[in-house]
């Protein structure tokens, strides 16, 4: 275990200790890829745990499957195999490191399955969810993880512009989502952050459209959505065109949210809070007679996960700090017609607003 690794576990360690948590359970997810660069798959039923003690004990509990992968991993790793109780394994380990009572963080992911399997055992602790404390950690990001995600950011653009150059007239939403994705993959991503959304015409309307055999069609508006994983680290754009002339109302819902948007980049900086930012969105909105069609929140934290803190919604008091990254996508909805948005991802270095998207913000006619 290398750095950033081993720092991570220790600054993990210290908020436990300052938290007076005796030990945390962390299961194959973000929060395991964090903190050891690990992320096994096929793990759905066999147990595949991290136990962290708050003495800095750190212990990997995994499947025999598993051992010649973990050969070279720089932590106590026990192997179970097909012959044994892993639960046993893993209750007994707990009660080793972790005391007989006290506080333990159980990670938000750890299956149900599972922990049923332990549960009876477990009653005599406090539980508590990792991500309590975690996202102290996780919310704020090192030069290095603000460096993939530029080039997350990037691959995003460079699939944008490939797709937009294509002839979309007559392709079926979920035609173009597949694009997408496979132009993700083409310009160099692990994976694509999450499920492509293409929303044409009166679908626009719907934040969280999923594609469907709808054919785009001359006159429509048409929202596109989508992310690159690179190296575990997500981006998250959205751009909103015109297939063909663009008719006089989607011209001008399209320049209030393109100024909501720009003014609440515009007010990002080290020290105020995130409902502040959303304040500076909605009022744009809200002023030229559509706030009740801005459904959803600013933006929101984009890490290892597609969403994650900080988040830019009315009720989030976080104080904005250098490290942070996150989405600004206002939109306004209109039923039954189209929907505008426009989303970019935004850093906060040297005290300021980076934006990591490029892509124009122009309304374009393709």
């Amino acid at each position: 275990m290398e750095s950033p690794f081993k720092e991570r576990i220790s600054r993990l360690v210290y908020l436990m200790r300052s938290s007076g948590i005796a030990g945390a359970i962390v299961s194959p997810g973000t929060n395991l890829l964090y903190l050891t660069g690990l992320s096994p798959s096929a793990t759905l039923e066999r147990l595949f745990v991290l136990l962290i003690s708050s003495n800095g004990e750190v212990k990997l509990l995994a499947p025999k499957l598993y051992e010649n992968e973990l050969k070279n991993v720089s932590i106590d790793v026990t192997i179970w195999s097909d012959s044994q109780n892993p639960y046993e394994v893993l209750i007994s380990i707990i009660s080793k490191c972790f005391g007989s009572d006290g506080k333990i963080a159980v990670d938000d992911n750890m299956q149900a399955y599972h922990m049923l399997k332990i549960y009876g055992f477990l009653r005599k602790y406090d539980l508590m969810p990792l991500s309590s404390f975690i996202s102290k950690l996780r919310i704020i990001k090192d030069e290095y993880e603000i460096s993939v995600m530029r080039e997350a950011a990037k691959i995003a653009d460079k699939t944008l512009e490939r797709i937009i150059s294509e002839n979309l007239r007559g392709k079926k939403e979920k035609e173009v989502a597949r694009l997408i994705q496979n132009e993700v993959i083409e310009q160099g991503a692990d994976n694509f952050s999450f499920d492509a959304i293409v929303a044409s015409g009166p679908n626009g309307a719907n934040p969280h459209h999923m594609p469907t055999d709808r054919r785009i069609s001359e006159g429509d508006i048409l929202i596109i959505d989508f992310g690159a994983k690179y190296r575990g680290y997500c981006s998250d754009i959205t751009r909103t065109f015109s297939i063909g002339k663009p008719p006089e109302r989607a011209v001008e819902v399209y320049e209030i949210v393109k100024e909501a948007q720009e003014s609440a980049f515009q007010a990002v900086r080290e020290g105020v809070t995130a409902s502040e930012i959303d304040a500076v969105a909605r009022d744009v909105i809200a002023r030229r007679g559509y706030g009740d069609r801005f459904t959803h929140r600013t933006g929101h934290g984009l890490g290892l996960d597609i969403h994650e803190e900080p988040y830019i919604a009315p009720s989030s008091e976080v104080e904005l700090k250098n490290g942070m990254v996150f989405t600004i996508e206002p939109g306004i909805y209109l039923e039954g017609k189209f929907g505008v948005r426009i989303e970019d991802d935004v850093a906060i270095t040297s005290g300021k607003g980076e934006r990591l998207t490029m892509t124009a913000r122009e309304l374009i006619a393709l």
